[in-house]
């Protein structure tokens, strides 16, 4: 049986407001969604039903059972393979909706990339856990003239806020610095399925406005959003910084490069060591830890339980260390197990 594209999207289509030329709009349209966790799942998934035209899936991740209690796309067997968060939700979203194009990519989003990774792509969404990337993307999308949707959830909450350069107020406009202090993560605070789900629906939602009636349709108000007490809150739009380094100096130093450094992630007891354009044999690699380690690997990674410790590395040289928050522990970890 063969299903016209129209009867697909017909429900969508006959919403006044979308109607069928801003479905046509969706349909040659191209995304990229930052990050496969909790609030890109729910993305992905709902741009792809929806029709968009061609999808681009930038995560570093790889999938673990902790993920499966709201990161929506995943399954048991994909914790269980260790499969990439990128490559994962590709396959499933592939079996959603045959008519996009989806490209799953596995890579951390840096300065050195990121025209490369973005490149074609008329919208963004954010599903990261960190501001580093984000001061980045938005960066990149003030730069390039692209709108981006800023979204964020820890415990019962979560926010959004539709980024429209020239238009609305950047990122920086809004937190000139990253938050100073400790900061509650999902390790630490723990996160509710809803309120991911919640957000990235809105993120979704304004998605959807901007590729089928434009910048002009969306509210650029900040939305807040609390699952656990019920409270639903609308900001007055965010004013724009006039001196503002990034939207109005147009002094980009997160997309030079000027304040990379190691991460520690949100909600895992992990650093990511950045580095880069030295290729590694995997299945090298595999062989040599093996009498030292409890190893798994596949095409895409190897993993390594050493102590108290997780090494899982990618083929480009980058490396998520797990049980410890500091840059030296980790680098020292990696020198020893990797290489320098």
């Amino acid at each position: 049986m063969t299903h016209p594209t129209e009867s697909r999207y017909s429900r969508q289509s006959r919403f006044a407001p979308l109607g069928p030329d801003g479905q046509e709009r969706i349909r040659a349209a191209s995304v990229a969604v930052i990050g496969c966790g909790a609030l890109g799942t729910v993305e992905a998934e709902i741009l792809v039903r929806a029709g968009v035209g061609k999808l681009r899936i930038v995560d570093r991740d790889f999938v673990e059972w902790s993920n499966l209690q709201r990161q929506f796309l995943f399954e048991e067997s994909d914790a269980a393979e260790g499969l990439p968060k990128a490559v994962a939700a590709a396959r499933h979203l592939a079996r959603v909706n045959s008519e996009v194009t989806i490209e799953p990519t596995v890579a951390d989003l840096t300065p050195a990339n990121i025209e490369d990774l973005l490149e074609g792509v008329g919208l963004i969404l954010d599903g990261t856990d960190n501001f580093e990337v984000r001061f980045l993307v938005n960066d990149y999308a003030v730069s390039a003239g692209i709108p981006w949707i800023y979204a964020a959830a820890v415990g019962s909450y979560g926010l959004k806020l539709a980024i429209v350069p020239g238009r609305t107020a950047c990122l920086r406009c809004v937190y000139p610095e990253p938050p100073q202090g400790s900061q509650p993560t999902c390790e630490t605070e723990g996160v509710l399925g809803p309120v991911t789900a919640a957000i990235a629906a809105l993120a979704a939602g304004d998605a959807l406005k901007l590729l089928a009636r434009g910048p002009e349709s969306v509210a650029t108000r900040l939305t807040t959003v609390d699952v656990w007490s019920g409270e639903i809150r609308q900001t007055s739009s965010p004013a724009r910084d006039p001196d503002c380094p990034c939207c109005a100096r147009r002094d980009f130093v997160h997309l030079t490069g000027q304040r990379r450094a190691p991460i520690s992630l949100c909600g895992r007891n992990a650093v990511q060591i950045h580095e880069r354009f030295r290729p590694v044999d995997l299945a090298d690699l595999a062989r040599r830890l093996a009498p030292l380690a409890t190893v798994r690997a596949n095409d895409f990674a190897v993993r390594a339980s050493i102590d108290a410790y997780e090494l899982t590395v990618f083929p480009d040289g980058r490396a998520i260390i797990k049980g410890t928050t500091d840059p030296a522990v980790a680098r020292s970890l990696y020198a020893r197990y990797v290489g320098n």
